[in-house]
């Protein structure tokens, strides 16, 4: 049986940007079930208390998005107890491997190379535009299980913001969840305790001056406009939400419908 969250959200020592999307009202009066979905950053970190209560919460599935450069670099998942762990890369991880070591890595300079002049927020709006267009059969897979039977499930990246808030995304989409309720979601992974903590190599008073973290903050920042960009992916490359459903993800009406039994009061 799957146990209610309590009202107030949990202090997790080694888990970052962990929250129930239980409430977010859809469109037709009814809200996001609490207990059922949940999202997060990885789990890698987790203190044995916070797995003590990541299992009680009753998990039936992790839907893990990173991808070998990820866990390589964080670790692996904290295994729970009767949960199912699912590792559906979204992103390649050589795809952009120079860039991110460049931002471990690089001086001033250089970060002022790839990242000035709104190229670091370009750079978020394409991937945004990337996953939805070319990750449908991951969101497929996603979606079919939690029709099926896979919740109460969690769903995360490394920071819980880009892949796994883009995959929340497109499960609220597709019960229905308002589209403004959606995005005040996302953002709430800015608050300051829920951000992923950048690591840089080098001396502190080098490799996080006011100057590199300006520079880096449209990387770790949660933006609308990221969002925006997913949607209007959708849009334009399948004419709306219904037909992305349908044609992108192969998703049946009565599919749909078993999702909207699982995820909502």
């Amino acid at each position: 049986m799957t146990q209610q969250v309590p009202s107030t959200e949990p202090e997790l020592a080694g888990v970052r940007n962990f929250r129930d999307v239980g409430g977010l009202p859809a469109v037709d009066g009814r809200r996001v079930r609490h207990g059922v979905l949940f999202r997060s950053g990885h789990l890698a970190h987790a203190t044995e208390e916070d797995a003590a209560f990541l299992a009680s919460l009753g998990l039936h599935t992790i839907f893990d998005f990173r991808n070998a450069a990820d866990q390589k670099l964080e670790g692996p998942d904290v295994e729970l107890p009767g949960v199912r762990n699912v590792n559906l890369p979204l992103s390649d991880p050589a795809d952009g491997a120079e860039f991110w070591k460049m931002v471990r890595d690089g001086d001033l300079d250089q970060l002022r190379g790839i990242l000035a002049d709104g190229r670091a927020a370009g750079r978020m709006v394409t991937s945004y535009r990337t996953i939805v267009k070319e990750r449908t059969a991951e969101h497929s897979r996603v979606l079919h299980a939690i029709a099926e039977d896979s919740v109460p499930a969690l769903m995360h990246c490394a920071a819980g913001k880009d892949r796994a808030g883009i995959s929340i995304a497109v499960a609220l989409l597709a019960v229905g969840v308002e589209r403004e309720a959606i995005v005040t979601d996302y953002l709430e992974s800015n608050a300051k305790h829920r951000r992923y903590k950048v690591r840089r190599n080098g001396s502190p008073d080098t490799a996080y001056t006011p100057e590199v973290m300006e520079l880096l903050s449209p990387l770790f920042d949660a933006r609308a406009e990221y969002l925006q960009a997913a949607f209007d992916s959708i849009e334009e490359t399948w004419g709306g939400t219904d037909a992305y459903f349908e044609k992108g993800l192969g998703l049946a009406p009565e599919t749909r419908e078993r999702l909207r039994a699982r995820l909502l009061d």
